[in-house]
Order: C-alpha cells, then structure tokens, then sequence
C-alpha cells in the first residue's frame, strides 16, 4: 500500500507480456474481484456509501458503479481484440459517467452485475491457450497514444478491482467502520 490514497496500490501495470504464472495470478485476482468488492462495501450505510474515498473523489457508490462500468468496457475490449485485427477501442469520459443518475443506485445492483460479468470475462481469459498467440493480441488505446496486447488488458483489470477494492478498504480503516 502507498501513502496517496488515489492509488494505495500504485500505478496500474501496462505489461506488454505475462508470464504463465502472472497470467493465472492475474486470473484469480479477476475471478475474486466481485466477492472481494461485495466484502468491502458489506454493511456500510447510506451515509457511509456517500463518504468520498478521499477529498474531491469519488463516493464508494461512485467506485463500486465505475467498477462495473470499467469491466464491462473491458470485456468489449477483451472480444475486439479477439476478433479484429489491432482494433482501436472507444475511450470514455469516467469522470462525467459517475455524474449520472444511475450513480446513485444502490451498490448490489453493480455488483450484481459484476459478478455476472466477470464470469464471463475470466471464462474467457481462462479459455485462452497458455501459451498460446490470442495473449499477444493486440488493441489501441487512442486516448493514450499506445497499443497494448490481451495480456496488458489483463494486467489492468486485475489491477484495476484490487485498486478501488483497496481504495474503499483504506477508508474503512482510516473512519474505523
């Protein structure tokens, strides 16, 4: 865990390769976001769900629905890059989707959700050959000026639910809840 509590877990990976064994940790990582995420939001109240994660951030309602959000930007990514020869995928604005009115819904619609969603996405991670040509597969992220591969998209996401899953858990521990 790092002091900045915008990122406890420091900056996101962007490797271009994985090894096999990074590739089943990132994979259990993936599979064990939604339970992990239920777990840390489990039994806070309203006032709490609305709490900042940090001054000037997002609530962890906000966090949990951009979970969601981010995962299911993922698995379209995941199926381009399966499917289309280096597709450019669409970037999108996360900062003004956690401005919208679904923002507020309560969490378990999100991470119901979610659960749904990344059973399918570490089904079809899981499906890829070990070593296997579909890992070096890759997409563009126009935004960002770079081309990643299917394992970077893996890295990241893995990444990606610890990184708000802590965030969320700091601030529990910080206000004692």
């Amino acid at each position: 865990m790092t002091g900045d509590p915008r990122y406890p877990l420091g900056p996101m990976p962007t490797p271009q390769t994985l090894t096999p064994v990074e590739r089943v940790e990132a994979l259990g990582q993936l599979f064990a976001l939604p339970a992990d995420l239920f777990e840390a939001v489990q039994g806070l109240n309203d006032g709490q769900l609305g709490t900042p994660y940090r001054e000037g951030g997002w609530t962890v309602r906000q966090v949990v629905h951009h979970v969601a959000e981010s995962h299911m930007n993922a698995f379209i990514r995941l199926k381009l890059a399966l499917t289309e020869d280096n597709p450019t995928i669409k970037p999108y604005e996360e900062d003004r989707w956690a401005t919208l009115p679904d923002h507020e819904l309560v969490p378990d619609v999100s991470l119901n959700l979610l659960d749904a969603l990344h059973s399918r996405l570490g089904m079809l991670f899981a499906s890829l050959e070990p070593g296997g040509p579909d890992w070096t597969r890759p997409w563009t992220h126009p935004a960002q000026g770079r081309t990643y591969t299917v394992d970077t998209l893996l890295a990241m996401y893995a990444w990606h639910g610890r990184h708000h899953t802590a965030q969320i858990t700091a601030l529990r521990e910080r206000n004692g809840w």
